[in-house]
């Protein structure tokens, strides 16, 4: 007999971007996906299920249990529309209607009728026009989530990282990069290791300074921050290690050297990944009483509508969210 896992919440992002059309696409493309649910609008997942050929019809449910697993794109409605906002634009409507199935979904995790969430791209214009004042996903997850301190881990097959801060100035980044904010990161990045399957994590941490501050020279947070919290970790029984020149420990990590690295501020950290591909990047939040994983690329508004979006990140993300689902959990262990 064939067992039918619990599904994950899959929320259709910024409606005037990609993330309809590739959450479309990547549930045409996999049978084994289509269990799952869509939280978004009717209308506008219509219109992009309308623009693919293949024969995937829209299956409106009112609560999860009601998902068909063969054919369909199953979507339970956060918003409802008659004509979608027009793609490519920035607009108030838009980022109300990104944010409602954001909430929905957190709600579905958090209730545990799913067994996790993964996010299509948002637009912070669009939430900032709608009124909405989050920097962007993780800030309404941490919020709603109910999360004291979240992170986000950036995966791919070579290097995975977690950053200190997230969505800030860089100038703000330098004085959020306290004491506190380094042990949080650290925790997270050990916890995260070990929900990725490494029993023993290695966790490199990067200096904020050049050089890492080369001894003081380029800055002193390395010695006054960093290297204690790293000391401290370590007390706790996390195998952390640096601080480390920003420049060259990534790549330590790819070759093999350390498991995850924790990154100081948003581009530090993101920049490897991202360079070595999008369509290989995942998005991982720490921290949520839930799961939670979205693609690494934003909602490409000048591709919005025209059918040529690849869809391999976020069909990354929901494998990554499957996995982290699946994984035994600390009690069982």
């Amino acid at each position: 007999m064939k067992t039918i896992l619990r599904p994950l919440a899959i929320t259709m992002g910024d409606p005037s971007g990609i993330g309809p059309e590739i959450v479309a696409k990547t549930i045409l493309a996999r049978a084994d996906l289509r269990h799952n649910v869509i939280v978004g609008d009717p209308a506008v997942l219509a219109n992009a299920i309308a623009r693919l050929s293949g024969g995937l019809c829209l299956n409106e449910i009112g609560t999860v249990a009601d998902a068909r697993p063969e054919g369909f794109l199953n979507v339970l409605a956060s918003s409802r529309v008659e004509t979608p906002p027009p793609l490519g634009t920035v607009s108030a409507a838009s980022g109300r209607m990104a944010y409602d199935a954001i909430v929905a979904a957190i709600d579905l995790a958090r209730s545990g009728a799913v067994a996790g969430m993964v996010t299509a791209p948002i637009h912070k214009e669009a939430l900032a026009a709608a009124g909405l004042s989050y920097p962007g996903h993780t800030e309404i997850l941490a919020e709603r989530g109910g999360a004291d301190r979240v992170a986000m881990m950036l995966a791919n097959d070579d290097i995975r990282t977690v950053l200190v801060t997230i969505h800030c100035a860089l100038a703000e980044a330098i004085r959020r990069a306290d004491f506190a904010a380094q042990m949080s990161a650290i925790r997270l990045a050990h916890q995260g290791g070990c929900a990725l399957g490494i029993a023993h994590p290695r966790i490199a941490v990067a200096g904020l300074n050049p050089h890492a501050g080369e001894g003081g020279l380029f800055g002193d947070e390395e010695i006054r921050i960093i290297a204690p919290a790293i000391a401290a970790a370590r007390a706790e029984g996390i195998d952390a290690s640096g601080p480390w020149p920003g420049d060259t420990v990534f790549m330590q990590a790819r070759n093999g050297r350390f498991d995850v690295v924790v990154a100081q501020y948003h581009d530090q950290g993101l920049i490897p990944v991202k360079y070595l591909g999008l369509e290989k990047g995942v998005n991982i939040t720490l921290g949520l009483p839930f799961i939670r994983t979205s693609p690494d690329h934003g909602t490409a508004f000048d591709i919005a509508g025209r059918g040529i979006a690849d869809p391999k990140s976020l069909e990354t993300a929901i494998d990554y969210a499957r996995r982290l689902a699946d994984a035994p959990s600390e009690q069982e262990n």
